[in-house]
């Protein structure tokens, strides 16, 4: 009874306000308990009851443990009967109203919308990225499949398109300037022999009649092809059209013919040649002709400079050849035999390449990477252990020839009306027996015959006289000679001191210069 009666005073002395509630609020069960007395299990039961409250309202389980914990200490120890007063549940740092009640939440409203902005940046970078990945292989497969030839297949519209690699070089284009105006030339010679007729010449084989070389039996002449090479074209005007080529291309031709680079082909006049440096000057229509090729200068080139050779080897099947290779020399000296008699007549100053020059590219064109002609393909050293020597006529040495030749019709040179020999080809003793030469001079151009009525002649040469010097340039043998009178400024109608030998004697003349009639200068 004594514990029932303090807990009664107690409930009518009510606790000070905890987290700000007011007295009257915090009363509400004590007054509740004045209206009439319950025992200390009903009372029990009630706190129980707003404990459960508490914790549904708070969802706490914290708060729940304190709560429980707290209520069963007032219980056990009996010393107080007041109702346990709920502690302030725990909250978040940073947060919280002060009011005592429940923690308070972040607002998942604004949490949803970070999320789903997050998300969506990713998938817009992740698109991003896959996009250009997507690209980028596209591409590469794009490029693979252009750098072949062939048929690909469309897996959009299920149709064949033809896919093709356009490479485009300095090579190439300077050949694309200059590969229309290089043409062959066709040496068709008369021939009387039936069997010769039916076998055909080098080359094509083909006759002018379009018999293609068949016989018929007789023995009444045809044209058959005996040779071929090349030419280019180098002049357009007035409805003609001039191509230069070698003068041993055109050697005995009965007939000459021009076939272009498309296949047409053309009768071709010949206008001129020049058998010291190895050239001639076709006329032909320029109906069929649809590009003209630009000289350029010979003299400027280089050493390991890049050239290009084409032309027609082994006939019209190869016609348009092209072959790369480097400038290996220049001013090359290539001795000459103009007659036919095993001695050297000339020398032809040349340029050297290591561009493949085989039978038939003679009088093609020689190009830089401008697409300029730079030289006239012209020979080739071919013995069995020499490979890559060609040999072009520069084309400065070219354009003043074929400008007599398009004009006279023939290369007009200044000559002294003698045949000549070179001293070193003279046994040693015949120099000192019959020449009287001097000891100290065993070089000089022998003068083996004057012609009559000539210039030396008129001069007072004589036949074993020794040619050592004209115009103070030294002779040392007969090419010497001949490069003083076609390579200077000596024109036909100069007056030249020649210093030669008779009878061991030095002795000197004037002499005018004529033109030359022969190959015997």
């Amino acid at each position: 009874m004594e514990e029932e009666k303090r807990e009664f005073e107690n409930m009518n002395h009510p606790q000070e306000p905890v987290n700000g509630n007011s007295p009257e609020e915090e009363a509400t069960p004590s007054q509740e308990s004045r209206s009439e007395f319950v025992s200390p299990e009903a009372e029990r039961s009630a706190e129980a009851e707003q404990n459960r409250q508490a914790a549904s309202e708070t969802a706490s389980a914290s708060y729940q443990n304190a709560e429980r914990s707290s209520a069963n200490e007032a219980h056990s120890s009996g010393e107080s009967g007041t109702p346990p007063i709920p502690p302030i549940p725990p909250t978040r740092s940073g947060g919280g109203s002060g009011d005592g009640n429940e923690p308070p939440k972040k607002p998942r409203g604004k949490a949803l919308l970070g999320y789903f902005l997050t998300g969506l940046l990713g998938v817009i970078v992740g698109a991003v990225i896959i996009f250009f990945a997507v690209s980028g292989l596209n591409q590469d497969d794009s490029n693979s499949s252009s750098g072949s030839l062939g048929n690909t297949s469309s897996t959009k519209s299920n149709t064949v398109e033809k896919v093709s690699y356009k490479n485009s070089t300095d090579i190439t284009k300077a050949v694309s300037k200059v590969q229309d105006a290089v043409v062959s030339v066709l040496n068709y010679q008369a021939s009387s022999n039936s069997l010769e007729s039916g076998l055909g010449g080098f080359g094509s084989g083909g006759s002018s009649d379009g018999s293609n070389g068949n016989s018929s039996g007789s023995d009444s002449s045809s044209e058959q092809e005996a040779s071929s090479g090349s030419g280019v074209i180098y002049k357009k005007a007035n409805g003609k059209a001039y191509v230069v080529t070698n003068n041993h291309v055109v050697d005995g031709a009965d007939k000459l013919e021009v076939t272009f680079s498309n296949g047409k082909k053309s009768t071709a006049k010949l206008i001129g040649t020049d058998e010291w440096n190895d050239l001639a000057v076709l006329e032909i229509s320029d109906k069929n002709v649809t590009s003209v090729a630009k000289f350029g200068d010979s003299d400027a080139l280089t050493v390991g400079e890049t050239v290009i050779a084409i032309g027609s080897p082994l006939g019209t099947e190869f016609s348009g050849s092209v072959t790369q290779g480097i400038v290996s020399g220049l001013n090359r000296a290539v001795p000459v035999d103009i007659n036919g008699d095993g001695q050297e007549d000339w020398e032809a100053e040349v340029i050297q390449t290591d561009a493949a020059i085989n039978p038939g590219n003679s009088g093609g064109a020689l190009i830089n990477l401008e697409g300029q002609v730079i030289g006239i393909n012209s020979m080739k050293i071919s013995t069995e252990n020499v490979e890559g020597i060609g040999f072009a006529l520069p084309s400065n040495s070219v354009e003043p020839i074929i400008t007599q030749l398009e004009e006279k019709g023939e290369v007009q040179r200044p000559a002294l009306g003698v045949t000549l020999r070179d001293v070193d080809t003279i046994p040693e003793q015949q120099q000192s027996s019959v020449l009287k030469l001097p000891s100290n001079i065993n070089y000089g151009a022998m003068v083996q015959q004057v012609t009559s009525n000539s210039a030396a002649s008129k001069a007072g040469l004589k036949q074993y006289d020794v040619i050592v010097d004209i115009n103070g340039q030294k002779i040392t043998n007969t090419v010497e000679l001949r490069k003083v009178l076609y390579n200077s400024n000596l024109k036909i109608g100069d007056t030249v001191k020649i210093k030669y030998y008779r009878d061991g004697k030095e002795k000197s003349t004037s002499l005018k210069l004529e033109e030359a009639k022969t190959v015997q200068q």
